[in-house]
């Protein structure tokens, strides 16, 4: 079955920090750019980062950059967000996306991408 799991969200203090992983099976990462979107309560999903699958070259949301990391690891298979300084406005439920491509660039377009978790939620309360 191919899926993509999140893992690693939860209640966090202000100022703190989280990494979520997200594992693929059934499939290989390797083909893959990837993504995190973010939704949180009454808003859109957005789109806050991307890693490519040639170089691994990042992008991210002005909303995230500089306090959020982006990194995978095809040997595992899995996809990371290291999360630094999380303010309340990051509470949210975090997806992470794959989108079939082998290139140097990403997206975090939605409409791109081939597969989807189903989400963790992280909370940023004191």
């Amino acid at each position: 079955q191919l899926q993509l799991v999140e893992s690693g969200g939860g209640l966090v203090q202000p100022g703190g920090s989280l990494r979520l992983s997200c594992a693929a099976t059934g499939f290989t990462l390797r083909y893959y750019s990837l993504a995190w979107f973010r939704q949180a309560p009454g808003k859109e999903r957005e789109g806050i980062s991307c890693i490519s699958s040639r170089d691994g070259i990042t992008d991210y949301a002005d909303s995230v950059k500089g306090r959020f990391t982006i990194s995978r690891d095809d040997g595992k298979n899995t996809v990371y967000l290291q999360m630094n300084s999380l303010s309340p406005e990051d509470t949210a439920t975090y997806y992470c996306a794959a989108e079939r491509t082998i290139d140097y660039h990403c997206s975090t377009s939605e409409s791109s991408m081939n597969y989807w978790g189903k989400g963790t939620l992280v909370t940023v309360s004191s």
